[in-house]
């Protein structure tokens, strides 16, 4: 289940790009439907299936003369499970060095959802 949803930026290029931060309970799970809606000059994003809004954000005028005429707006979403990304304590110096010179995974997600 996502425990919390976190809009970092919104750029206007081609059309409207949300980059987005989701913090799920647990790496095996998968229940994120995202659906965004427009109302007024506030997008909000929900996740299907569940009651309220996630998180909010208001445009600007040219953001939001795009997402009125293209009716889209894509989505980069990066995943993160509480527990596994959390800060690191003990860090190599080099992360090319050491024993421990693996990074964990960072999942990434790049989709286009239909405004409602």
């Amino acid at each position: 289940m996502v425990t919390s949803v976190n809009i970092r930026k919104v750029t206007a290029r081609d059309r409207v790009v949300l980059d987005l931060d989701v913090w799920m309970d647990n790496p095996d799970d998968h229940d994120f439907s995202p659906r965004v809606r427009l109302a007024g000059s506030t997008i909000e994003l929900s996740n299907e299936g569940s009651d309220g809004t996630l998180a909010s954000i208001e445009l600007d005028d040219d953001a939001l003369a795009m997402a009125e005429r293209d009716r889209v707006v894509e989505a980069r979403i990066k995943f993160s499970v509480h527990g596994m990304h959390g800060i690191l304590v003990h860090k190599t110096g080099n992360p090319r060095d050491g024993p421990k010179a693996k990074k964990l995974a960072e999942p990434r997600w790049k989709t286009v959802l239909p405004l409602f």
